[in-house]
């Protein structure tokens, strides 16, 4: 990505970078892995997804940069690169948040935090307070050990971005 800083403009790059990236392995996806690809895209935000992040949670969604995220998009469904990639929507880290609390991340300097994404392989993604995020190491927030991946929501959505390209252009699964 080039030298942007973090805001709508960024995301609309960042988003248009993943979806020329996953539009060249949708075109030989069905030919390379002998079957029909699902849906993979990074959906812009729409009215209820504004909605959402405006009625119920703009103080709950902790920092700026996840608002900003959810201000501009909607969700990351990316269910065919690598073991999939997943950024919930606002409406699903808030309605998570609302029924389980927040998640305890002992590493972080706030140890509270919410799922805001996932892989395929259950790992479970936690923002916490202070905009770090951390995969949990198995497939569990419950009593969960958690590595941070990323210092801030933009360094983790770029590392996101460098997998999907890796796995487009090698077929390697990054290290997500």
């Amino acid at each position: 990505m080039d030298q942007l800083s973090y805001s709508a403009a960024w995301l609309s790059q960042w988003r248009d970078e993943i979806t020329d990236a996953v539009g060249s392995m949708i075109s030989t996806f069905e030919e390379t892995f002998g079957y029909e690809p699902g849906t993979n895209e990074v959906r812009a935000a729409d009215d209820e997804d504004l909605r959402a992040t405006r009625d119920y949670g703009r103080e709950l969604l902790g920092f700026g940069d996840l608002r900003t995220f959810y201000d501009s998009i909607g969700e990351v469904v990316l269910p065919d690169v690598g073991n999939g990639y997943f950024v919930h929507s606002a409406r699903d880290v808030l309605e998570r948040l609302a029924e389980e609390g927040p998640v305890f991340v002992p590493e972080a300097d706030d140890p509270h935090g919410m799922v805001i994404a996932s892989n395929g392989g259950g790992i479970l993604y936690v923002a916490d307070w202070g905009g770090a995020i951390h995969p949990s190491r198995t497939a569990s927030v419950d009593d969960a050990e958690f590595d941070k991946v990323a210092d801030n929501l933009p360094e983790f959505l770029d590392h996101l971005r460098r997998c999907v390209v890796r796995f487009v252009e090698t077929g390697a699964t990054g290290d997500l």
